[in-house]
């Protein structure tokens, strides 16, 4: 049974949702760009594919836009054979059996501000599938704005991906503690995007998870730009100008070498979508394995507190 939320043009189509001449639309796109295709993505044929990403499978069934195929974080973007993301014959298999070949087009969303939708994306973009894209706002903002929902779960016919990927397409966006332990005698930027308490070591953890790290502090001489940053309080990206504002009034900009991580990876992945996609930073890359690894090793530099600099 299909549960619609009733339309509403006035309260669905609010002038904040527009993105027009805000940002590309082959990287971001706004709740109204989707439901002008919602008929589209709810078809069988892979042209478009919506995806929602939750942390929180349960959401899914409450209700969600009509032809989005439910993805739990948890179980279905992890590998299953390491503490590790999907790996290249895993990733084939998550889009086969989602109904997504080498030429659809890929939608997502999910919960918390776009968390977990953002690190499918960046997983994606990994493998070098050609065509992903993030729509504004996430969950939240949808269903918050009167946009239609269902709970009618979707399941698109299992399809065949051409060139399945071996090996990451674009190794670049991606940095290991290899990576890491290099960086910190190079001229590299690290960006700390966790709560200010975790990254001056007084928690391990944020509130409400079980996932921590033995030792608490951060990678020396990161700096914390909390990842919520990125949003304005109704979850729609800021603007660029206001972007470049945050990140330039920290010290970092365009042309540095960045690497940016957070407890398990998952917020960093809505920072590294902002440098990356929105501001067009060249040089960024994700350490996804994050605090709970470098907190969790032994032998790696740890500071607490602030920074030297105040």
């Amino acid at each position: 049974m299909t549960a619609e939320t009733p339309p509403d043009d006035d309260q669905r189509r609010p002038a904040a949702a527009s993105l027009e001449g805000r940002y590309p639309t082959d990287v971001l796109v706004s709740p109204d760009w989707v439901d002008a295709r919602i008929d589209r993505f709810a078809a069988a044929d892979p042209d478009l594919r919506l995806l929602e990403v939750d942390v929180n499978a349960s959401f899914y069934g409450e209700g969600h836009a009509p032809g989005a195929v439910g993805v739990d974080w948890r179980t279905e973007l992890r590998s299953a054979t390491a503490h590790d993301i999907l790996s290249p014959a895993e990733m084939t298999a998550f889009l086969e059996s989602n109904g997504i070949d080498e030429e659809t087009t890929v939608v997502i969303y999910g919960d918390n501000r776009n968390w977990f939708a953002a690190h499918l994306y960046w997983q994606l973009t990994y493998y070098g599938h050609p065509d992903v894209r993030i729509m504004d706002g996430g969950r939240e903002y949808w269903t918050e704005h009167g946009y239609p929902t269902t709970t009618e779960p979707a399941d698109p016919p299992a399809v065949t991906y051409g060139d399945a990927p071996e090996a990451p397409a674009r190794p670049g966006v991606r940095a290991t503690r290899t990576d890491v332990r290099a960086a910190l005698d190079a001229d590299t930027e690290f960006v700390d995007v966790r709560l200010p308490e975790e990254f001056r070591g007084e928690i391990t953890k944020p509130p409400g998870s079980n996932e921590g790290a033995m030792r608490g502090g951060h990678i020396p001489g990161a700096t914390n730009v909390f990842w919520a940053e990125n949003v304005r309080p109704d979850g729609l990206f800021k603007s660029r100008e206001r972007l470049s504002d945050v990140y330039e009034s920290r010290g970092i900009f365009p042309d540095d070498d960045i690497i940016v991580y957070c407890r398990i990876g998952e917020r960093s992945s809505v920072t590294w979508f902002v440098l990356e996609e929105l501001l067009g930073y060249e040089r960024v890359r994700h350490y996804d394995g994050s605090w709970t690894e470098w907190g969790n090793m032994i032998g790696v530099p740890i500071d607490v507190g602030e920074p030297d600099d105040g």
